[in-house]
């Protein structure tokens, strides 16, 4: 899932973030009801022993969206997984366990899924969750009507008839079926270890089709979900107030509220959190080194967590001059990760090299290291049908890392790139996933922890997500039969194969993989910080002595 540098929480997105830096952190007032008055108004008071109210900022602006059927950025989709929840779930080890359902049988040939419903089942305002509720959502999330390149295509493609519904084809989806009004199938075209845990992915999420029909301009601002916590209050773009949700279908939220601080009041949390007005926070590269000091009382509160996630700039295979392989391997060879990593992110990443992160299954430790190397830069440009570095067209970067990537060009090969950023992060989102640009930087958050997650949806020829136009017919015939292979060993070795012949083409220049350092409260119970951020909030609370 689209991700952004140094977020604090990942819920996936997959999926992939982009040139601004969103701090995800939480902030809370004094106890449990004794906190800050919020933006605008008073948030009513929580009842006796609660779990109490955290605050947390999202950031300079609103989510991208709230409807799980478009949700492809990582802080809309965190916001997402608090208000929606679909058939399963990832837990804190990232496993695949029940959400909305209660069980689930795989079939003899493993196509078929018969989900179960839990009876307890239900949306925000008391009514039962059933069957239908679940067909229509996939049915409405793979509807070419919300757009173009959903979702969905990456997240439920494996679904029988998805890709025809998509293709406007069909008009439903012939891999679904509802037996009774708690049971459904779902049905894929193969056998594939990692479909479960596409299904914990916010688009297969349970929307209810009152509230998305009731004709009002934006039904998430009142969406009757499905998950743990609802909206009880919206500024735009200053405040997001979420309540707890007493239908839930799982183990209420121990939190009463959720303040979610946007814009002005949503800047520098490390401050905010250092002056005890806020729960937790992200640490910034540039202070990890005062807050780890031994004789800073903040160290015994901070926390580390290595994530699945990967930060690249990716280079349009279909633009000049990213359209010849000799100029993309130059450039991949422009930078100095252990540089990037050790002093510009002063410890708090780890260098890339390749796609797959470490921890993650199939990761290749004996991949070579990329160091930076002028000679064979210049040699390469020369073997290119440019020639030289004065016949190269203009070029445009953008996003995270494009002004790193500028200045090392000018300095070692006197290349001027020039920078441009959008000011609006979805319109960003909208321009990559047209492929508009020649250059860019970004980065992908896993949305499952599996290699397919990272190879088959980044790079596949024609995938939502390829930004990069790249397309190797041999590595999409090993992807199909990756994604197949039902010896894990086999597989993973397969996807090494692969990532090694998809570096081989350079349509990306791998940066670094994050590390999370998060400050945490004392106070603060039940946060589970994954490999993949922060996913649910139902099991915070805030306990104080």
């Amino acid at each position: 899932m689209q991700g952004a540098n140094k977020i604090a929480f990942s819920t996936h997105r997959a999926w992939v973030v982009i040139a601004l830096l969103l701090v995800l952190s939480l902030s809370l007032g004094a106890c449990v009801q004794e906190a800050k008055e919020p933006l605008s108004g008073p948030v009513p008071s929580p009842e006796a022993a609660s779990g109490g109210t955290l605050i947390m900022t999202l950031g300079s602006r609103d989510p991208t969206t709230l409807d799980p059927a478009l949700v492809g950025d990582v802080t809309s989709a965190f916001v997402t997984r608090q208000i929606f929840s679909g058939l399963v779930r990832l837990d804190k080890d990232l496993e695949v366990e029940p959400d909305l359902a209660e069980s689930w049988e795989r079939s003899e040939d493993g196509r078929s899924y018969t989900f179960r419903l839990r009876p307890t089942a239900n949306f925000a305002d008391g009514r039962p969750i059933t069957a239908e509720d679940v067909r229509y959502s996939l049915e409405r999330a793979t509807d070419p009507r919300l757009g173009a390149m959903l979702p969905s295509a990456t997240y439920l493609g494996d679904i029988v008839g998805v890709a025809e519904k998509l293709a406007g084809t069909a008009s439903t989806i012939s891999g679904l079926e509802v037996l009774d009004e708690r049971t459904i199938v779902l049905t894929i075209d193969a056998p594939k270890g990692f479909f479960l845990a596409k299904l914990a992915h916010p688009t297969s999420f349970v929307v209810d089709q009152q509230a998305v029909e009731s004709g009002r301009r934006d039904w998430t601002e009142q969406p009757n979900g499905s998950g743990p916590f609802t909206i009880e209050r919206w500024e735009r773009n200053q405040l997001l107030v979420l309540a707890r949700n007493p239908h839930f279908a799982r183990e209420p939220a121990r939190l009463d509220r959720v303040q979610m601080l946007i814009g002005a009041a949503a800047s520098n949390p490390l401050i905010l959190y250092e002056q005890g007005q806020i729960d937790l926070t992200s640490v910034p590269s540039f202070a990890l080194a005062r807050i780890q000091d031994d004789n800073n009382p903040l160290a015994a509160e901070l926390r580390q967590e290595p994530q699945l996630s990967l930060f690249y700039l990716g280079m349009n295979a279909n633009l000049p001059p990213f359209d010849d392989a000799n100029i993309r391997e130059a450039f991949r060879l422009l930078i100095d990760r252990s540089l990037l990593t050790n002093v510009t992110l002063q410890g708090t990443a780890e260098s890339a090299y390749g796609v797959l992160p470490p921890g993650m299954p199939g990761y290749n430790e004996q991949l070579t290291p990329l160091e930076p190397d002028g000679e064979r830069i210049r040699e390469l440009i020369a073997t290119s049908r440019y020639g030289s570095v004065e016949a190269l067209p203009p070029i445009i970067a953008y996003g995270s890392w494009a002004s790193l990537l500028s200045d090392v060009a000018e300095a070692t090969l006197g290349i001027t790139i020039e920078v441009r950023d959008y000011e609006d992060f979805g319109d960003y989102l909208a321009a990559l996933e047209e492929n508009r640009f020649q250059i860019f930087g970004t980065g992908w958050i896993a949305d499952y922890p599996d290699p397919e997650n990272f190879l088959d949806v980044l790079f596949r020829s024609g995938s939502g997500q390829n930004h990069m136009a790249y397309s190797n017919p041999d590595v999409d015939l090993l992807l199909n039969q990756a994604a197949v292979e039902p010896d894990d060993n086999k597989r993973y070795a397969l996807y090494q194969e692969i990532e090694a012949r998809i570096m081989a083409d350079s349509p990306i220049i791998p940066l670094y993989h994050d590390v999370e350092h998060m400050l945490v409260k004392p106070y603060v119970r039940g946060l589970e910080l994954t490999p993949m951020g922060v996913l649910d909030l139902s099991t915070v609370e805030l306990v104080r002595p």
